[in-house]
């Protein structure tokens, strides 16, 4: 295959769609296609090799995967693809142009700064890092290098976004916005503990999987996806779900003009199971953003109402702006808009954001990172909101119901939330305080992107973490 120089290509790409007037510019000719690179081939990477394979001007040119089962598998699907272990090769590659990343949350960063490092463009899986400071760095190297990075939060390329913004806020067809309520509710199982350190799979290399996380032993049944309860590799519930949920409700209602809340108090704590897991799977957080505050629930401990579905002001896993007169409940791939006394008024509906990796594409081609609908800052500002919540709780003190329903506005509003909590883990069971934290109301400086007054220093230990040589996180300048 004679292949185009990529620079050149983009250039003359993006001319061409100039003079023609096109909306979208992208490769027709077979020798023209995007060549990309899958860093993760467990259930999220075949799930966007299936995307992105699906797009006319992509060539799938490279795979990667420390498990050499899971490589080969999915080598299986994608012939003429390269294989490799270690990610390093492929982005020596000078074949691959653009990469996506679906490793592990620990990964996620120096992945993606190595990717931009080597001059690809980066589609990398939500949360953008494992830790606010990497975060940061990300931001730099796609700026220092001037990289086209987009976040996996597919709902911000959901048609009906920019429609549902003018809906409420140019429009203000609900009147002003009084708050936000958003929820995560859904029911996982416990992960085992072990009374040995597990074993890695032969198949794996290990010390490439752990990469820039500690050598610690392992004490759950699974190696693969359960590391997201382990705080070494994952950032829990938060991580995996809430920024889904968070980031589609900041961008609605707060329209990304609130980057970091300057407030956050969160409680919670990991109780029913009796398993290896660290990570909380119950929580609840408020966010002070200036005028409108933001509420967080979270859950993963099983329905026992009376009821069917664990809901918070009615909704499950989504959100619901709460204005002055009515509300909208959201979720991926829509939602609908009621007026104060519950009727109908008008439905959104979406596709979940499968547009996504088109929209990234594009952007490439165009090299105009302002085309990306979740470029790399908006994901490290959401990824944020979920990684300080999880600080919070992590240097909490022993929970008190009275302490915690002061915590939160509008005070009505909160204390619905921490009673409903304290509801459903009686329903479990779990008799409170016990196995609950409640950290302290947090001061956050969005300029300086740091904890400030009293605990902030126990906070800002947790923005950053320890690496394994030679998997450091680099300070990018």
């Amino acid at each position: 295959m004679t292949r185009i120089h990529r620079r050149t290509f983009l250039q003359q790409s993006a001319a061409v769609g100039v003079a023609l007037g096109a909306t979208r510019v992208h490769a027709t000719n077979v020798n023209e296609r995007l060549n990309m690179g899958f860093i993760g081939c467990g259930g999220r990477g075949n799930e966007l090799l299936k995307q992105f394979a699906a797009l006319d001007d992509v060539r799938i040119a490279a795979l990667c995967d420390p498990d050499v089962q899971r490589l080969n598998e999915t080598a299986a699907k994608h012939d003429g693809a390269a294989k490799s272990a270690d990610l390093r090769k492929l982005l020596d590659d000078p074949n691959v142009d653009a990469v996506a990343i679906a490793t592990c949350n620990h990964w996620h960063a120096l992945a993606a700064i190595w990717a931009c490092q080597a001059g690809k463009d980066v589609y990398v899986e939500k949360p953008l890092a494992h830790n606010h400071w990497e975060g940061q760095q990300v931001v730099r190297a796609a700026r220092k290098h001037d990289r086209v990075v987009q976040i996996g939060t597919q709902q911000r390329s959901d048609p009906p976004q920019a429609k549902l913004k003018k809906f409420l806020h140019d429009d203000q067809a609900l009147d002003p916005i009084r708050y936000v309520q958003v929820c995560r509710l859904g029911a996982r199982e416990p992960i085992g503990r072990r009374s040995k350190p597990l074993k890695p799979p032969k198949s794996i290399d290990y010390n490439l999987w752990l990469g820039p996380a500690l050598d610690k032993p392992i004490y759950r049944d699974k190696l693969h996806y359960d590391w997201h309860w382990d705080w070494n590799t994952g950032n829990g519930e938060m991580g995996n779900w809430g920024v889904h949920v968070l980031d589609d409700a900041l961008n609605v209602a707060l329209r990304d003009r609130v980057p970091f809340p300057t407030r956050v108090a969160a409680g919670g704590g990991r109780v029913a199971w009796d398993d290896a897991g660290e990570t909380p799977n119950v929580g609840f957080a408020y966010y002070k953003t200036g005028d409108i505050p933001v509420l967080f629930a979270l859950s993963n401990l099983p329905d026992k109402s009376k009821e069917k579905g664990l809901k918070i002001d009615g909704v499950g896993t989504g959100y619901v702006i709460h204005c002055e007169g009515g509300y909208y409940e959201g979720g991926r791939g829509g939602g609908a808009a009621f007026d104060k006394n519950g009727k109908l008024i008008h439905h959104f509906r979406g596709d979940a954001g499968a547009g996504h990796a088109r929209n990234f594409v594009d952007a490439v081609y165009a090299h105009d990172r302002t085309k990306l609908n979740a470029e790399v800052e908006i994901g490290h500002q959401s990824t944020a909101w979920c990684n300080l919540a999880d600080i919070a709780i992590r240097i909490g003190q022993p929970y008190a119901h009275d302490t915690a329903t002061t915590t939160g506005q509008p005070p009505k509003a909160w204390s619905e939330v921490i009673n409903r909590i304290e509801q459903h883990l009686a329903e479990n069971a779990v008799k409170v305080p016990n196995g609950l934290t409640l950290s302290p109301i947090l001061e956050f400086d969005p300029t300086t992107e740091q904890f400030t007054g009293a605990d902030s220093d126990q906070a800002n230990h947790f923005l950053r973490r320890k690496y394994r040589k030679p998997f450091e996180v680099p300070t990018i300048a």
